[in-house]
């Protein structure tokens, strides 16, 4: 984004304005943004932070979608990377609303756009708020040992064992669905198996856990 640009500067100062709990001058300021915008792109922009203050879901997915009209028209690299953002939007306020299938397709198409953010920290929380949405709109399948792997990483919360916590429960969280989040998953899981610093019990069970996912991609692959 050009931080010379007006529109621009209105949005950064409402996002001060929010961290700071001025959540009516925030408002004002994403207001005054949309008033000002000149073209899609500073339109795109404003639409998608008026959306954050919106009294209901049906306010708020109004404006998202009028955010996602904008990208369209626009159709070039600014907004390549709003997608994954967008769609994610428009699904939680289709959530909310009730519309459960519909939010389902705008999960699948966030899920879809998700490589366009490149990788980092904000990669990784988009995906772990899509792979939430799938789950709550019944959209993936349970995994193969989910209910003890989710048992054990409960265990581990519970021993306050950062170093399994760290590995295994990003892509838990980040769980797509898909064959090479079960990889990820997989590869990460047996990281904590070949170190061996879990108790007897939970080392054992983590070994069936990996068992029953290697299974189903032999199977899914046969």
């Amino acid at each position: 984004m050009n931080p010379d640009n007006p529109v621009i500067q209105l949005c950064v100062k409402g996002m001060q304005a929010e961290a700071e709990t001025r959540q009516a001058d925030a408002n004002d300021l994403f207001q005054q943004a949309w008033e000002m915008a000149t073209d899609d792109y500073e339109a795109c922009v404003a639409a998608h932070y008026l959306a954050r203050h919106q009294p209901t879901p049906a306010k708020t997915l109004q404006w998202n979608h009028e955010c996602l009209r904008r990208a369209d028209l626009v159709a070039d690299e600014r907004v390549g990377a709003f997608y994954p953002s967008l769609h994610l939007n428009i699904a939680h306020a289709q959530r909310d609303l009730g519309q459960l299938d519909r939010a389902h397709e705008h999960f699948l198409l966030a899920a879809e756009h998700l490589h366009t953010v490149g990788q980092g920290q904000y990669a990784d929380w988009l995906r772990c708020g899509i792979a939430e949405g799938l789950r709550s709109t019944g959209s993936t399948a349970p995994r193969p040992g989910g209910d003890l792997l989710k048992d054990l990483i409960a265990r581990f919360c519970s021993r306050a064992d950062l170093k399994a916590l760290g590995l295994v429960l990003p892509v838990y969280l980040g769980d797509l669905g898909t064959d090479e989040d079960r990889v990820r998953l997989v590869t990460a899981l047996q990281m904590v198996h070949a170190a061996r610093w879990l108790p007897d019990d939970e080392q054992g069970e983590l070994g069936r856990v990996i068992s029953s996912l290697t299974a189903s991609g032999t199977e899914a692959g046969s």
